[in-house]
């Protein structure tokens, strides 16, 4: 880990990017009910949350393995949340 800036980009950029192709489903499916596409946009921001925080805590024993766990737990939840992107369709 290269240092904590990074990973806060990091999970700015994935969970943005995120959150921005769902809004894009959302303007070219507006026929489409767009309750399951909110859920996922609230499911990214909440993430986004508890993710910062997590990067913040400043009562961690091993710096180095709470970054790693931390960027484990952004891949994991991105994967996810991009999973249900893809069953929207």
């Amino acid at each position: 880990m290269a240092n904590v800036r990074n990973l806060k980009k990091d999970i700015n950029y994935v969970l943005g990017d995120i959150i921005g192709v769902v809004c894009s489903w959302q303007n070219a499916n507006e026929d489409k009910d767009a309750k399951k596409s909110e859920a996922i946009i609230d499911e990214a921001i909440e993430t986004f949350d508890a993710l910062i925080a997590k990067v913040n805590a400043r009562d961690v024993e091993n710096p180095k393995t709470h970054f790693k766990a931390i960027n484990a737990e952004l891949e994991e939840k991105g994967r996810a949340l991009i999973e249900k992107i893809n069953k929207l369709g």
